[in-house]
């Protein structure tokens, strides 16, 4: 009989939430690799909106599900934590109910590893709620907690997540990290070694519903963005072979007949002759009528008229740019990611591919240290006239990356001390006077969007 290994994807808690193509992709690559070891991997995503469970009870009303795979998830109301009580706002589990979550720990009688994902820093309760359940359930079994939330904030998770491991480790290849963690609790792997004759692709095929699909082609950035992260979890920028994507697409859409697909890389188009080019001519020629959608926004500089016109013809429906700002001097300070022109002529490349203003949409950052109220509604209207829409993306203040210590040092909560304080929610790094005018810049992209669909 294989050994079995619990995955864990634990509830978000949160002032709200919404599935945005959002998947535990590392948890999903972590199946497929342990299954190919030989593993039994069991997935208990506790954000799975189609689990027979919940869509059975007729006491909860259904979340709404949109366009392309996207939508609500289960919610449920809960106290809210002792730092963020000061909130006039409803506090909630996103995800299954904690009965339906214990009733899938039960099923695995005898598992030799439990794993436990995190992603938002913030998020940590309900980490931490999934970890004290899984060691109830199954209390001699080591629970080992990775993902950002334990690479961004490992000491508190150490201290309060209440996991046996905390995999925090910075390496070229994750897989090896896990499998020496493994090896640290006397785990012994079915098969001593794995066939790597084939790519191993994230496990999606393990969750109850395929709505849509997320593709990681590049891990990393060679942008060194003062906000970002993606510096710190993964040092070095690293690209996929161009047709390996193209096959896994197909291989998604011929097995499980998926047509949406997420690309979730931080620099999609960096390198676009040997990367994203070869790609979307490889996928053009396949002819196979899919919908690609871009969340973590594209560059601007990078989109030609040859990207745009490749873009629509491979089946790039939802476009997101990573503008942030229209100050150009702001740029040179914080991301050297966009000059002075370049956002107006990628909206045009793209509005001549035959690309509607309502199709394009533009990140905008809102509640950064220092930034003024006037400098995003700038932003906004720049975005307007440029033919593109706005959407307004609140900074989030992160560890490990070039503007934490300024963040910590204009905010007036601890970040520092407490991870809670790190929601968007609460634009830490503004003050009251600002976000206090913050309905005026929500009116201002609601009246722009309202426009584009008349």
């Amino acid at each position: 009989m294989e050994p079995e290994i619990i995955l864990i994807n634990p509830w978000i808690h949160d002032f709200a939430a919404y599935d945005l193509w959002s998947k535990p992709l590392g948890l999903l690559y972590l199946a497929g690799y342990l299954r190919k070891l030989g593993f039994e991997a069991h997935i208990i995503d506790c954000l799975d909106v189609h689990h027979p469970g919940m869509t059975r009870s007729r006491s909860r009303k259904s979340p709404v599900r949109r366009a392309f795979g996207t939508g609500k998830f289960w919610k449920e109301e809960i106290p809210k934590p002792p730092p963020l009580k000061h909130l006039r706002r409803t506090y909630s589990r996103y995800g299954i109910t904690g009965q339906l979550f214990i009733k899938e720990l039960k099923k695995i009688k005898d598992p030799c590893a439990v794993f436990v994902t995190s992603l938002m820093t913030y998020w940590y309760p309900g980490v931490k709620e999934a970890v004290r359940m899984a060691k109830e359930i199954h209390p001699d079994v080591p629970v080992i907690l990775g993902g950002i939330y334990a690479r961004l904030c490992v000491q508190h998770a150490r201290q309060f997540s209440g996991a046996d491991y905390i995999a925090n480790e910075v390496t070229l290849n994750h897989m090896e990290t896990i499998l020496d963690i493994m090896r640290r609790f006397g785990i012994a792997f079915p098969a001593d070694i794995m066939d790597k004759s084939e790519p191993v692709f994230p496990a999606f095929d393990m969750l109850g519903n395929i709505e849509y699909v997320c593709i990681l082609t590049s891990t990393g950035c060679p942008y060194r963005c003062r906000y970002c992260a993606s510096p710190f979890l993964y040092p070095l920028f690293s690209m996929r072979d161009p047709q390996e994507v193209v096959e896994e697409i197909a291989y998604w859409h011929s097995r499980f007949g998926v047509r949406d697909f997420a690309f979730y890389d931080d620099a999609l188009l960096v390198d676009p002759e040997q990367h994203i080019v070869p790609i979307l001519q490889g996928l053009i020629k396949k002819k196979l009528n899919l919908r690609f959608h871009t969340p973590n926004a594209l560059h601007v500089r990078e989109i030609s008229p040859d990207i745009a016109a490749l873009l629509r013809v491979a089946g790039f429906r939802t476009i997101r740019l990573g503008l942030e700002t229209s100050d150009m001097a702001q740029h040179e300070v914080l991301d050297k990611k966009v000059s002075a022109g370049e956002f107006e002529e990628a909206v045009h490349n793209l509005q001549k591919a035959g690309y509607n203003k309502r199709d394009i949409g533009a990140y905008i950052l809102m509640g950064l240290p220092g930034q003024s109220v006037d400098s995003v509604s700038r932003t906004i209207d720049f975005v307007e006239n440029a033919g593109a829409v706005p959407f307004l993306a609140e900074y989030s203040p992160l560890p490990h990356t070039p503007l934490w210590e300024e963040a910590v040092a204009c905010s007036g909560y601890d970040l520092a001390g407490e991870p809670l304080f790190h929601n968007n929610t609460l634009l830490p790094c503004w003050d009251k006077d600002k976000r206090q005018r913050v309905p005026f810049l929500r009116r201002m992209v609601r009246e722009v969007r309202e426009h584009c669909l008349k």
